[in-house]
């Protein structure tokens, strides 16, 4: 079980949608910042570039199974994003 999943119970009121929202908000920050490249957050993932491409495009949806692979390429806990500003 990831961390995506092993931590959803802390919540604290926000829906999975809302914590699927951050985290998508959260890499295309790090990636609009320079962090990440979106090739190089990708290959990190162990993903294709493309299929990041269209899950922060919106064109592909954001599984649990990918939210733990970005959290975990990004070092990021679940922790954070429900921490995290809800902008």
């Amino acid at each position: 079980m990831g961390l995506f999943q092993l931590e959803i119970g802390r919540m604290q009121g926000l829906g999975f949608g809302e914590l699927l929202r951050r985290l998508g908000q959260t890499t295309r920050e790090r990636i609009r910042s320079g962090e990440f490249s979106e090739r190089g957050l990708a290959k990190i993932a162990g993903i294709s570039q493309s299929h990041l491409h269209n899950v922060l495009k919106g064109a592909r949806s954001l599984t649990p199974q990918l939210a733990d692979q970005l959290l975990k390429a990004l070092g990021l806990s679940i922790g954070a994003l429900i921490d995290g500003p809800a902008t």
